[in-house]
């Protein structure tokens, strides 16, 4: 009689047929994380990272503060991640039946949830502190203003324009026109032409240059060259602005992106300490019959 040649049979488990997602475990995990973000959130105001200076050669220059803001952004994204993560992942329930490579893809998940729950949750609840973060680079010079919120941005730079050399004319040309009046009207000027970046139309240029002169009893030359140095002056400060805003969301992007791989990292940690596979090699079983 011929002998049969051994066959290996692949031992299969059934799959059990709960849901893949432990919402609770990952709601647990993205409510950690939200309130670490908080708590170094208001450490980092707490150790001056929301303050810049606004005199010179005094406090957190503009370019430090950013790249100190950044890589705090980042560390903070990594902690509050990870521990979210973490215990998104050794919380969720246990899956019995599923293979090993299919378990730490789940893990994987729950990390990567609990780090989306998070940011959604986080934008929302968080957003008062992490605005006077982010917004110091920008607003730390006109903060201590009394009614800097109220105010327009663009009446300091009017006020430098109809600044008078000579005081006592500026009294008597303030008698006969309502000085108020004037102001609001270039600020209107300012407010509109620059909104957009642009810049003042040639008739605005000429028709402030002319309320310049009558204010401030300068020639016409040299009041417009006070309002061109002025104009200047404020596109370069607004494209300073713009370009501290674009570099404040950069790091925010990748502190994001580091959060999210942070977060799936410590997840599939937990999850693997939790079933203990965590650093060990699973292999599958094999029955041998003939």
């Amino acid at each position: 009689m011929e002998a049969m040649s051994p066959q290996l049979v692949q031992t299969e488990m059934a799959e059990p047929s709960v849901s893949g997602v432990s919402w609770a475990a990952v709601l647990a995990g993205a409510a950690a994380s939200c309130a670490l973000t908080l708590v170094l959130l208001s450490f980092a105001t707490g150790m001056g990272f929301a303050v810049v200076s606004p005199w010179a050669g005094s406090g957190v220059s503009s370019a430090t503060f950013e790249f100190a803001t950044g890589l705090y952004f980042i560390v903070m994204a990594m902690i509050s991640s990870a521990v979210g993560g973490y215990l998104a992942g050794r919380l969720r329930t246990k899956w019995t039946g599923v293979e090993t490579t299919e378990v730490r893809f789940r893990d994987t998940a729950h990390g990567f949830l609990a780090w989306a729950v998070a940011s959604v949750f986080g934008a929302i609840l968080l957003a008062s502190p992490a605005s006077s973060l982010i917004g110091g680079a920008t607003s730390g010079a006109t903060r201590a203003a009394t009614n800097a919120a109220q105010a327009s941005p663009m009446n300091g730079y009017v006020d430098t324009l109809l600044r008078s050399d000579n005081p006592s004319a500026q009294g008597q040309q303030q008698g006969q026109q309502n000085a108020s009046d004037t102001h609001g009207e270039i600020v209107r000027l300012f407010s509109a032409a620059f909104r957009n970046g642009g810049d003042l139309k040639p008739d605005d240029r000429t028709y402030v240059a002319k309320v310049v002169s009558a204010r401030t009893g300068l020639s016409e030359a040299d009041a417009e060259k006070r309002v061109a140095d002025v104009t200047n002056q404020v596109k370069a400060d607004l494209d300073k602005a713009r370009k501290t805003a674009m570099q404040i969301a950069i790091w925010l992007t990748l502190s994001l992106f580091i959060g999210a791989f942070s977060a799936a990292a410590a997840a599939m940690e937990g999850g693997g300490l939790r079933d203990g596979t965590w650093g060990r090699k699973t292999y599958g079983k094999t029955i041998s019959s003939r």
